[in-house]
C-alpha cells in the first residue's frame, strides 16, 4: 500500500539558508581547536607518535612501532596520511600543525557528505512531502536542499561529535570514509561519477583504516536495499538492479583487498559486568553524544512509520537506519565506544532531519527554548570561570580550578578575548533572530543547537585552551622528566609505559627514549606509577635507585616514577 507521506511543507517554509552563513558556522566549528593545541593525552598524543617517528624514518611505514609496540589500530592509511604531512609540509611548521591540516580536511569531507547524502535522500520520492490540490508544495529540489541544510546542523549540533572530530587519530579517518560511502549509496540511483568516486574511497579507506567488516556490512546492506526498493511500476527497476550492481561490486573488491591484507580481526567484546553497569554507561554514552540528534530520530520513525512498516522500502529512511544500526552494534561490541558511536552520526544526523517538516509548533518552542537556556548556560560558565582565572574573581570559582591544576599560570591574550565575545555577540544575535516570528523555514529548529555547539566548542578553544592544554596534554610531566635528566638525554622506557606517554617524552621532552634492555647505557629508567603499583613489577633494586615521581600538578593519571642506575653495566 502506498502510504502519503506525513510531511506537509509550503514552498515558504524550504527557504534557502543563505551559504555564506552556513560557510560560516562549519568554518567556526572545523578551525578552533586547530591552532594552538597540543596533542592531547591517550590516542591523539599516541597517533602523532606515531606519525612523527614514521616521517622522521625511526619506524617501518608497513609495520610501525613505538619501542616494540604497534598501534591499536590495523589500519596504517591515517598514520601515512599524516607522516605524508610533515614530509612534504615545511621545515619551519610546527608538525603538529602539519598532521593535524589533512585530518581537519576530513573533517570538511565529512560535513560534506553529509549535506549530500541527506539531500540525497530527500530527493527520493517517497520522502517528498505531499502534493497540495491547488498547488503551492515545496518544489522537489528546493524541499531536498532545505532537508539538508537541516541534516548538516543536526550533524554539528550533536555533543559527542566536537572533540573526537578534532583529535588525530583513526576514528576520525573512519567518520571521513563512512560519510563518504553514506553519500555514495545514498545517490548512487541518480548520479553516477560522484558517488561511485565517493564509493570506491569510502570503502577502500574504511577497509585500510582498520573497519573492514563495517565497509562489508554497508555495501553489502546498501546493495539489498537498493534491490528491496525497487518499484516495477515507476520503472525504477532498472536504477535499482545497477545501484545494487555497483554496491555489490566494490564490496567485493574491497572485500578482496582487505584479504589481501590479511585485515580480517576478530574484535567484538560484549559488556562482562553481570550488574549491568556496562550496559548502563553505554546507555548514558548514547543519550549525551548523539544529542540533540536522538530524540528527533524517535520522531522521524514515529512520524514516518506507515511508510516505515510498508510492503515498499523507503530508502530516505531504511538506508540511514542500516548505517546508524551497524555503527551503534560496532559501538556496543568493540572498545572504545565513543569513538566507534561517531559512525553513527552522519545516518542519525540524516534520520533527524526528516523529522522537520513534521515537526509541530510546540514541538519546535520546546527544541529552541531548552537548547537556549543550555547554552546560554554553558557559555556564561565558560566565561565565568575564564574572568575567575584572570582575575579570581568569583573566589570559589578560582579555588576550584587552580584546586585542579595548581601550577597553571592563566596569561591574558586580546585577540582569544576578542574572538570570544565576537563569537558570544553573534550567539546573542542569533537567539534574537530565532526568537522572531517571522522564520518559516523547516531548518530552523536545528539552528540553535548547531549554533550553542559551535559556541561553546569556540568558547573553550579560545578562553579555556591554556587550562585544557595543561589538564589534557602530557606537556607538564614531559617537561619535569626532561629537567630531572639533563644533561644525559637517554632514558629506557619500562614495559608497562603507554604509547602516549613515550609519544610525549620525545616530542614534548626531547628525549631519546628506548625500551629497556639489560645490554642499555642510558643511566636513567622511567615506569608508569599507577600500571606500575597495580601489577607490583618493580626494577631490580639492586640496579635502580628510585630518583624522583612525576605527578601531573592537574590531577590522577600519567604519573611516573624515575629511576638512576646505581650500579654500571657489566
Amino acid at each position: 500500500m502506498n502510504h502519503p507521506s506525513p510531511a506537509i511543507v509550503a514552498q515558504g517554509a524550504v527557504r534557502r539558508l543563505p551559504r555564506l552563513a552556513l560557510l560560516l558556522l562549519c568554518a567556526a566549528y572545523v578551525i578552533p581547536g586547530l591552532v594552538g593545541r597540543e596533542p592531547w593525552r591517550s590516542a591523539d598524543m599516541a597517533t602523532f607518535g606515531y606519525m612523527l617517528d614514521m616521517a622522521q624514518g625511526m619506524t617501518s611505514w608497513l609495520d610501525p612501532q613505538m619501542l616494540g609496540m604497534r598501534p591499536t589500530a590495523d589500519g596504517l592509511l591515517p598514520y601515512w596520511i599524516g607522516a605524508l604531512a610533515v614530509q612534504w609540509g615545511p621545515a619551519w611548521t610546527s608538525p603538529v600543525l602539519l598532521v593535524r591540516i589533512p585530518f581537519a580536511l576530513m573533517l570538511i569531507l565529512t560535513l560534506v557528505a553529509t549535506w549530500y547524502a541527506v539531500y540525497g535522500l530527500a530527493q527520493n520520492p517517497r520522502a517528498q512531502p505531499v502534493a497540495f490540490a491547488f498547488g503551492g508544495e515545496a518544489n522537489p529540489v528546493d524541499y531536498a536542499r532545505a532537508i539538508g541544510d537541516g541534516g548538516l546542523l543536526a550533524m554539528i549540533a550533536c555533543l559527542g561529535l566536537a572533540q573526537l572530530s578534532h583529535e588525530v587519530t583513526t576514528h576520525l579517518a573512519q567518520l571521513c570514509f563512512a560519510a563518504l560511502t553514506f553519500y555514495g549509496v545514498t545517490t548512487i540511483g541518480y548520479r553516477m561519477l560522484a558517488p561511485l568516486a565517493a564509493l570506491t574511497i569510502g570503502m577502500t579507506g574504511l577497509v585500510l583504516s582498520a573497519a573492514p567488516s563495517l565497509a562489508m556490512l554497508f555495501g553489502a546492506g546498501a546493495a539489498l536495499l537498493h534491490l528491496l526498493a525497487a518499484d516495477p511500476a515507476t520503472g525504477g527497476r532498472r536504477k535499482a538492479l545497477r545501484a545494487a550492481g555497483i554496491l555489490a561490486l566494490i564490496t567485493l573488491l574491497a572485500a578482496a583487498l582487505a584479504s589481501a591484507l590479511d585485515l580480517w580481526h576478530w574484535r567484538i567484546l560484549l559488556p562482562q559486568d553481570a550488574s549491568g553497569k556496562d550496559w548502563r554507561s553505554l546507555a548514558r554514552l548514547f543519550l549525551w553524544f548523539t544529542w540533540p540528534a536522538w530524540p528527533l530520530v524517535l520522531l522521524t520513525l514515529w512520524r514516518w512509520r506507515r511508510q516505515l512498516l510498508s510492503t515498499r522500502i523507503s530508502l530516505h529512511l531504511t538506508l540511514p537506519l542500516w548505517f546508524a544500526a551497524i555503527a551503534i552494534f560496532s559501538a556496543l561490541t568493540t572498545k572504545p565506544a565513543d569513538r566507534a558511536l561517531l559512525l553513527a552520526l552522519p545516518p542519525l544526523a540524516a534520520l533527524a532531519a526528516f523529522a522537520l517538516p513534521t515537526l509541530q509548533r510546540s514541538v519546535s518552542a520546546l527544541i529552541d527554548w531548552f537548547t537556549l537556556l543550555f547554552f546560554t548556560g554553558c557559555g556564561i560558565v565558560i566565561w565565568v570561570i575564564w574572568i575567575a582565572m584572570q582575575t579570581g574573581v568569583p573566589r570559589q570559582a578560582a579555588i576550584n580550578v587552580f584546586k585542579q591544576a595548581p601550577d597553571f599560570h592563566a596569561d591574558f591574550s586580546l585577540p582569544v578575548f576578542l574572538i570570544a565575545l565576537l563569537a558570544s555577540m553573534v550567539w546573542g544575535w542569533l537567539v534574537k533572530w530565532r526568537v522572531g516570528r517571522h522564520q518559516a523555514a523547516i531548518w530552523k529548529s536545528l539552528v540553535l543547537p548547531a549554533g550553542g555547539a559551535t559556541l561553546c566548542w569556540l568558547l573553550l578553544m579560545t578562553l579555556w585552551m591554556p587550562l585544557l592544554d595543561f589538564v589534557r596534554s602530557n606537556t607538564v610531566v614531559a617537561a619535569k622528566v626532561a629537567s630531572l635528566i639533563r644533561p644525559q638525554q637517554c632514558l629506557q622506557a619500562s614495559h608497562n609505559i603507554e604509547r602516549d606517554q613515550v609519544a610525549a617524552l620525545r616530542y614534548h621532552g626531547d628525549i631519546q627514549v628506548e625500551a629497556a634492555r639489560p645490554a642499555s647505557s642510558c643511566p636513567w629508567l622511567i615506569a608508569d606509577a599507577d600500571l606500575q603499583a597495580a601489577s607490583g613489577d618493580v626494577p631490580d633494586p639492586t640496579l635502580w635507585e628510585p630518583q624522583a615521581a612525576i605527578r601531573r600538578s592537574s590531577g590522577k593519571g600519567d604519573d611516573m616514577l624515575l629511576y638512576r642506575r646505581i650500579k654500571p653495566q657489566p
